[in-house]
C-alpha cells in the first residue's frame, strides 16, 4: 500500500497535513460549483436544459428528503444545506474511482519547502510510494471533520430555537439518564463521520489491491467501480438524512 503525503505544517510534528486530501476537497468544491453555476446560468420553464433538470430532480429529491424528517416549514430553511451535502459528499465518494496517481521516492522529497513525512530519513537503497489522489472522504480527518460541523449546527439550532425543550430532553424520562443521553449525543457524531470514512476507505482499498493484481484484476475492477458508485450515492443519502433527523430532533419541541 502507499502512503499518504503528509508534511508537518510550521515544523510542528502533529499539526499534520495531508496533501492528497486537500487537493480532493479542492477539486470536489469545484466541480460542486461548476455543476451548480452550469445548471443555473440560463434557467428555462419552455426548454430546460438535461443540466437543469438534472439539478431540479436533486432540488425535489432533497426536499423529499427533508420533508419524512420534519415538517417543511421548518425543513425548508435546510434545503441548500441539503442539496450541498449531498452533492458534495457523492462527488467526493467518487473522485477516488477513476484515477489512481502514485510516485515513488528514493530519497527525502519536499514540497513547498517542507520535506514529506513519508520520504523523510529514507536510506540508500529504500523507496516509498506515495499516493497523490483519492477521495476526500476516504480520510478520517475530513468525514469527522464534516460529521462535527453537522453535530454542531444541530445543537446551535437546538439551543437557539428550541432552548427549553433541548435541555429537557437530556434529563428525560428520568435525571438518571443524563449520562446515557450524553453518551447518545456522542455516539452520534461517531457514527456519522466513521460509517462515512469507513465505507469510502474499503472501496478504495480494495482498489488498490485490484490494481496490484494486474491483468486478472481487470474484470473485478469493472465490477467493483460499478459497485463503488452505488455505495458512494448510498452514503451520501445517508449522512444528508441523517444530518436533518439530527436537526429534527434537537428543533423539535415535543422530543
Amino acid at each position: 500500500m502507499h502512503r499518504a503525503p503528509v508534511i508537518d505544517l510550521f515544523g510542528i510534528s502533529w499539526l499534520q497535513v495531508d496533501l492528497a486530501s486537500i487537493l480532493a476537497i479542492l477539486v470536489t468544491a469545484v466541480i460542486v460549483f461548476v455543476l451548480a453555476f452550469a445548471g443555473t446560468r440560463r434557467l428555462s420553464v419552455e426548454n430546460p436544459g438535461k443540466l437543469q433538470n438534472f439539478l431540479e430532480w436533486i432540488v425535489e429529491f432533497v426536499r423529499n428528503l427533508i420533508a419524512s424528517t420534519m415538517d417543511m416549514e421548518r425543513g425548508k430553511k435546510f434545503v441548500m444545506l441539503g442539496i450541498t451535502l449531498i452533492m458534495f459528499i457523492f462527488v467526493g465518494n467518487m473522485l477516488g474511482l477513476p484515477l489512481y496517481l502514485v510516485t515513488e521516492h528514493h530519497e527525502e522529497t519536499k514540497f513547498l519547502g517542507y520535506v514529506l513525512e513519508p520520504t523523510r530519513g529514507l536510506a540508500h537503497g529504500d523507496h516509498v510510494e506515495i499516493g497523490w489522489w483519492k477521495s476526500p472522504t476516504a480520510d478520517l480527518s475530513v468525514t469527522m471533520g464534516l460529521a462535527l460541523a453537522m453535530i454542531i449546527l444541530a445543537h446551535y439550532l437546538g439551543i437557539v430555537k428550541n432552548t427549553k425543550p433541548y435541555f429537557k430532553h437530556y434529563f428525560e424520562p428520568f435525571a438518571l439518564f443524563f449520562p446515557l443521553n450524553i453518551i447518545k449525543e456522542i455516539s452520534k457524531l461517531l457514527t456519522l463521520g466513521l460509517r462515512l470514512f469507513g465505507n469510502i476507505f474499503a472501496g478504495e482499498v480494495m482498489i488498490s489491491v485490484l490494481l496490484m493484481a494486474g491483468v486478472f484484476g481487470i474484470l473485478p475492477l469493472i465490477v467493483w467501480q460499478g459497485f463503488s458508485i452505488f455505495v458512494g450515492a448510498i452514503q451520501a443519502f445517508v449522512f444528508t438524512i441523517l444530518t436533518m433527523v439530527y436537526i429534527s430532533q434537537t428543533t423539535e419541541h415535543n422530543h
